[in-house]
């Protein structure tokens, strides 16, 4: 598999034989007992398959208190590796109150190998990471109350020295997984050029989720790489009180924090060599917020100048079905034996639903809002949906509904095996996956469902968008609804009961067409291996490893709007249009009335007002008056009551801001108006300060003003 060149040392058939270190807070996707979340199971398969291309692999994660349990079924080697140090814990007193302002934590760090098909697995162990050998990871309610809390963060600090210590004057391509739990590294490897660090962004968290700087600050001073930090600036009471601003929070897309606080991904961006993200949707969506009710905001942050600056950085590595889904073959399943099992009828078409339990992450509660409905109005259809928590689910609603649709719907909860899983998917017709907020990357329970010929509905969500489902024909894997990102969104539920009809419908009267679609989703699926997935590291890893520097692909600038990075032999009428920048434009040519046309109906598309307002200043008579008149009177206030006009709008709620709790948070009121004709919502008039937050038949979320007179 490897060769050696005398000038650039040993190579594999396909480049320099790489030393990849990966290294995470739970890398035990190896053994099933071990498993808490899929982070592991792609860390394992990628693992193996760089090794199955000769590199040398190595994983470093905490031993979690399991040693005796993996001495009782490996051949675990107890290396001769002692780090005794005081760990300093600088503690935000707004949240460890009654605590000292500084916690030491006196440490010895031993360190143990298990070698398993070609990976040297390296588990660190001391007093603290050998804590929660169950969960492995902290409860959230430790915060402020358990120094448990920092479990992640001596993981952090323990590696770093673990990495410095045993593999120190040998070059090693850290690969390191999810911002919250490596952000210390790469400011920790940053001037060591036998260590350049790629970070990986496992999952869609805030981008502007913060961590107490005071004790950042110390902890890198602790590793010998003490540097200023990116602190944002104080925020004035008023801009505290936007509604745009407190609304986030609704979102799950942006939180305030206080003034010491740092932006972990702004480390990530700002010292790590590459950045690496599961899928293009996903990267995408990382890097602008797209038609989202964050976007707006974002550009206004200064995390929003870090991405663009270190966007070059950025690469898809992709991600996986697992081996066996793949060589598995759905055609064994015996459908009438699984579905009869369950007790549903084997001759009716079959919805699958697979995904741990998250009422909102994973729109579980517009998903059993919609088949309540459908199975209520007499739709002849299964459903087999696996909410999975561990335990009996808590719902008093969800309990309520598989009472009722007993023999239509089968709920579980509980973990089960891969092979039951996929027997179910087997026996499917459809899949469902209608998660929300962008939190899913890759969602690799879709894809699985796909591989056996479960045709997709799912949200149109940019993480998701790998799979085809929202491509128009003749690519069309399935079928998607409009993202969401509203808590018991009614558009969601509306959309998902009529995709679960259409779909029914599909499969009774054009069974052809199904099996062409379901055809259509397997193939796309099986795309995903972990071969694959290693050839897009690979093709990134090696010019790092030989020095080279990252180059900011044209056309990424292009799909966010970075002009100013761009030629003007670069840019496209496409991208500025769809941006809907006149400066970038008039680079190209001057602005005529044609053009001025086009930005005009691209803008009002997409509700970006303030595009069309300067297009009609400039160019009146590029747009017909009618135009006009509905851009000035889509919004009214008259005898106490607002109207709101806009024929692609589906739904419009007022957002008014809230109270400061004396802490500089605040939730704001969202009051929806009440629609009274296609286009057009009513509802009593905003107080000053509000601000209209519009969805818009696209799937778009954009904000408007509100305007009293």
């Amino acid at each position: 598999m490897t060769e050696t060149d005398s000038v650039t040392g040993p190579r594999t058939s396909d480049g320099p034989r790489m030393h990849i270190v990966e290294t995470y807070f739970e890398c035990c996707g190896f053994d099933h007992t071990f498993l808490q979340g899929g982070t592991s199971v792609y860390l394992w398969n990628l693992s193996r398959a760089f090794a199955a291309r000769g590199h040398r692999v190595s994983i470093v994660t905490p031993a979690h208190g399991r040693l005796d349990d993996l001495r009782s079924r490996y051949d675990v080697e107890d290396l001769d590796y002692s780090d005794t140090y005081t760990l300093p814990l600088l503690l935000d007193p707004e949240v460890w109150q009654g605590f000292p302002a500084e916690a030491d934590l006196p440490l010895t760090t031993t360190a143990h190998r298990i070698r398993l098909d070609g990976v040297d697995l390296y588990f660190l162990s001391n007093d603290c990471l050998d804590r929660l050998p169950d969960t492995f990871y902290p409860p959230y309610s430790a915060k402020g109350s358990d120094l448990v809390f920092f479990k992640p963060l001596v993981f952090q600090v323990d590696s770093v020295r673990f990495l410095r210590a045993w593999f120190g004057a040998e070059k090693t391509l850290v690969h390191a997984h999810e911002p919250y739990y490596h952000y210390l590294l790469p400011a920790a490897f940053r001037d060591d050029p036998l260590k350049p660090v790629v970070s990986t962004v496992q999952s869609n968290m805030p981008i502007t989720k913060k961590v107490y700087g005071p004790e950042v600050r110390r902890l890198l001073e602790l590793l010998g790489a003490g540097l200023p930090l990116p602190l944002d600036p104080p925020l004035p009471a008023e801009v505290r009180a936007d509604p745009v601003r407190q609304y986030q929070q609704l979102t799950h897309l942006h939180y305030e924090y206080p003034r010491d606080h740092v932006a972990l991904y702004r480390l990530i961006l700002d010292h790590a060599d590459l950045v690496d993200f599961l899928s293009p949707g996903q990267l995408d969506f990382y890097a602008a917020f797209r038609d989202t009710p964050f976007e707006a905001l974002f550009r206004e942050l200064p995390i929003a100048g870090a991405v663009r600056d270190n966007a070059h950085k950025m690469f898809v590595g992709g991600c996986a079905i697992s081996d066996q889904w793949l060589a598995w073959d759905p055609a064994e399943v015996d459908r009438e034996e699984v579905l009869s099992g369950l007790g549903l009828d084997p001759a009716l078409p079959t919805f699958f639903h697979n995904a741990r339990y998250a009422l909102h992450h994973k729109g579980q509660l517009e998903l059993l809002r919609a088949v309540d409905r459908v199975l209520s109005d007499g739709l002849a259809a299964n459903f087999v949906l696996r909410c999975i928590s561990g335990a009996p689910l808590d719902d008093p609603y969800f309990r309520d509904v598989a009472d009722r649709h007993k023999g239509r719907l089968h709920l579980e909860s509980e973990r089960v095996g891969e092979r039951r899983v996929f027997e179910y998917a087997a026996s499917s017709d459809f899949c469902l996956f209608p998660s929300k907020f962008e939190m899913d990357t890759f969602l690799i329970a879709q894809g699985e469902a796909m591989v056996c010929g479960a045709v997709p509905i799912a949200t149109a969500q940019a993480g998701m968008a790998h799979f085809g489902h929202a491509l128009p024909e003749p690519d069309a894997t399935g079928f998607a609804v409009n993202r969401s990102f509203a808590e018991d969104d009614a558009l969601l539920t509306d959309a998902l009961a009529a995709r679960i009809r259409e779909a029914v419908t599909l499969w009774t009267e054009d069974p052809a067409r199904h099996r062409e679609l379901a055809s259509r989703a397997a193939a796309v699926a099986r795309q995903f291996t972990w071969e694959h997935c290693a050839d897009l590291h690979l093709a990134a890893f090696r010019p790092l490893w030989e020095g080279g520097a990252p180059v900011l692909p044209a056309e990424r600038a292009l799909r966010h709007g970075w002009f100013e990075l761009l030629g003007d032999d670069e840019l496209t009428e496409e991208a500025l249009l769809r941006h809907g920048d006149l400066a970038a434009y008039e680079r190209l040519a001057p602005l005529d009335a044609a053009a001025a046309r086009r930005f005009w109906d691209t803008a009002w598309q997409r509700a970006d007002f303030a595009v069309c307002e300067r297009v009609a200043e400039r160019f009146p008579g590029a747009v017909p008056e009618e135009p006009r008149r509905a851009l000035r009177e889509r919004h009214r206030v008259a005898d106490g009551v607002l109207t709101y006009r806009l024929p692609h709008a589906e739904r419009v709620e007022v957002v008014t801001p809230g109270a400061d709790d004396g802490r500089g948070r605040a939730l704001p009121e969202v009051r929806e108006l009440r629609r009274t004709a296609q286009g057009e919502f009513t509802g009593p008039a905003p107080q000053p300060g509000a601000r209209l937050l519009l969805t818009l038949d696209s799937g778009r979320v954009t904000w408007d003003e509100v305007r009293h007179g």
